[in-house]
């Protein structure tokens, strides 16, 4: 059974024009196969000539009569779902950037690892380490962290000491 292109709006000159004119290699190449089909070449050979089987010609075709040129390009999905809503996101982001508290959390500078904790346990989301990582630098976070305090340091005498400390 003959394949038919039932739109009209690009002629086969109109299709060559396009396929110069697109970025896409593989958009391109269909839209040559197409302007031979348009021509009247036998389905076999149009595909040949452009590197492709003579049904995955057929397929092209019908993406084409569906949505025109732009059914010719690949499609993309979207990927798997994000874990996290945005909501949750920023709320991570608060939570690293307020600290952690020592009596709370049970650690004085947050790691990837008490971060999986905490999203498994208020968001009820089990993460990866290395998918914590990632996310914290999808946020704009870095891995770089100053040196912990101690929760018992004393600011004051830090200072004291750096006065009276002797100059070399």
């Amino acid at each position: 059974m003959a394949i038919g292109i039932v739109r009209d709006d690009l002629d086969a000159a109109g299709l060559r024009a396009a396929a110069s004119a697109s970025r896409d290699g593989a958009a391109a190449r269909r839209m040559l196969a197409l302007a031979l089909v348009v021509e009247g070449v036998d389905r076999t050979t149009a595909a040949r000539t452009c590197g492709m089987d003579r049904q995955t010609l057929r397929d092209w075709v019908h993406r084409y009569n569906e949505a025109g040129l732009a059914g010719l390009s690949n499609r993309h999905g979207g990927g798997p779902a994000p874990l996290l809503t945005a909501a949750q996101k920023d709320e991570l982001k608060q939570i690293v950037l307020a600290g952690p508290d020592l009596a709370k959390d049970g650690v004085v500078r947050w790691r990837c690892v008490d971060l999986q904790r905490v999203i498994e346990e208020r968001f009820k989301v089990t993460m990866a380490e290395r998918t914590v990582a990632k996310l914290l630098h999808a946020l704009g976070l870095s891995r770089l962290t100053p040196r912990p305090r101690h929760p018992k340091q004393a600011p004051q005498a830090q200072e004291d000491f750096k006065k009276a400390s002797r100059r070399t």
